[in-house]
This record gives C-alpha cells, structure tokens and sequence, in this order.
C-alpha cells in the first residue's frame, strides 16, 4: 500500500512504437542518448494477431494499437485471453471519420461498410478481443488532449479494485481534413503496458498514484528523440515512457493531467 492510500501496482511488458521509434528496445536507449532512431522511419506496422486479409484491410489506427498489444503482452509473459483491457484515442480513426463526413455529405450511397466498421471508436479493442479469444472486460476511452492520462487512471483503479493484471493501450494517427482543426496530430504514436496488483519477475517498474487538484502542466520531454517525435493527439504518454527508460535507483515522480484542474500523480520505483 502506498502512502497515497492506494494499492502499489507494477509495470511489465512495456511496449512502444513510432515510426521512427519502431519497438520498445529502440526507444528506450534512444531515450536515453544510447541509440539512434530509425532511419529511413518504419512504416506502419503488420500485427500478427490478424489474418493477412485482415492485416491488408486494418486502417493505421487498428494496425498500431494490436502491434503495441501484442508486443506488450508477449513482453510480459501473460496470455492475451487472461487479461481486461483498455484501448485509449483521443478520437479514434480521425482519417475514417474525415472520409465519413464528406462521404455522406456528398454522395451517401456510396459509403464503404468496410470503413463504416472501422470509424466506431472500439474498433482496435474489437479486433484484438476477436482476434485473442479474450473474453474478459474491455475498455474503449477518449480524453482529448488527456487521453493516455485518463486511461491510465481507469486502468490503476480497475486493476487495484479487480486485483486483476490490465493491458493497457493508448495510440493515436494522423489528423486529417478539417478535422485537423480540432485536435494537431501527426504520424503514427503508440504506448502501452500491463499493470499488475503483484509484483512478478516481468516488473519494470512500482508505480504508486493519487490524484491531486490544482493547476498541472504536462511534464517537458528531456530527450532529442522523444523532442523530435511530431505531435500526436496521444502525446501525453510520452513523458511517462520516458522516464521508464531512464527510471533512476530511487523514485520518480510525475505528474500527468486530466483536465486544467486535476492530475494523477505518480510514484515511480525500479525494482
């Protein structure tokens, strides 16, 4: 238990992508100044947990959150079908629904059912339930600008409430149309981890969390790499992974915010 009152959990199978930060060993020593990024960038990703037909069909958005997905949960040792999960998107396939919107506006009848699938926001969480045979609770969230924060926050308190191990998934693409109004997001960004209530031999991390009221800035990035990714719509993960890749022996604490008045405040140990 920690000082906060709320149980201490643990990270394991931490996972990672970019394209030019394309895995979890890459860009953890790019973040800490021992490795150099990809170059030329990878492309989008080819998840293996979908049939090639599928894999060919899947909009960018599906292909990164089942990449990070299984990359996570092969990390930590654990069965897909074992864990509830939570899928995180500031605002789910923004090319799909930007495809939707001047579809209908200009010739309706002609919608793809294809992409009509895919535009519904707990498309990503659908495929990799389907394609893991996971039958435990899945959670699909969106939080603008504070989405991976708001998702971490669900997955913490679902995960110290269930006693339960947790996948958790947070990954956005790029703006496109008029809808790059809203919200600036660029490229391809992904993170995610599995949370646990135990500590096990997977454990990178101890994170202990409380929520905190008041004014909270998000955390700047310390890295060239982390810096020199584009901004994503999901980027509020990116300071968090990167003090995973350089946790120090003692503790860390970040700050991660949920709106202008509330953050989540969190504690993190090496272990």
């Amino acid at each position: 238990m920690s000082t906060s009152g709320t149980p201490t959990l643990y990270i394991e199978g931490v996972a990672f992508w970019a394209p030019t930060l394309p895995g979890w060993d890459l860009a953890r020593a790019a973040f800490r100044g021992e490795g150099a990024p990809a170059d030329p960038p990878a492309k989008r990703p080819s998840p293996q947990v979908l049939a090639p037909a599928e894999r060919r069909r899947a909009p960018d958005t599906v292909a990164l959150a089942l990449e990070v997905a299984g990359a996570s949960v092969a990390a930590s040792g654990r069965a897909a079908a074992d864990l509830p999960c939570v899928f995180a998107s500031a605002h789910g396939d923004l090319a799909i629904n930007d495809y939707m919107c001047a579809t209908l506006a200009t010739a309706p009848t002609q919608l793809s059912p294809i992409k009509f699938h895919n535009s519904v926001h707990n498309a990503a969480v659908g495929y990799w339930t389907i394609g893991t045979g996971c039958q435990q609770a899945s959670n699909s969230l969106s939080a603008f600008e504070n989405t991976f924060a708001a998702a971490l926050l669900e997955a913490a308190a679902q995960c110290a409430a269930d006693a339960q191990p947790l996948l958790l998934v947070g990954f956005d693409a790029e703006a496109v149309g008029p809808l790059k109004q809203v919200h600036v997001s660029e490229g391809l960004l992904a993170g995610g981890f599995v949370l646990a209530p135990e500590r096990t031999e997977r454990a990178v991390a101890a994170l202990d969390w409380t929520l905190v009221h008041g004014p909270a800035a998000r955390a700047a990035l310390q890295s060239p790499a982390a810096q020199a990714l584009p901004p994503n719509a999901i980027s509020d993960l990116l300071p968090l992974f990167e003090t995973l890749a350089t946790l120090a022996p003692d503790s860390t604490t970040l700050r991660m915010p949920l709106s202008p008045q509330l953050a989540i405040e969190l504690t993190l140990r090496p272990v």
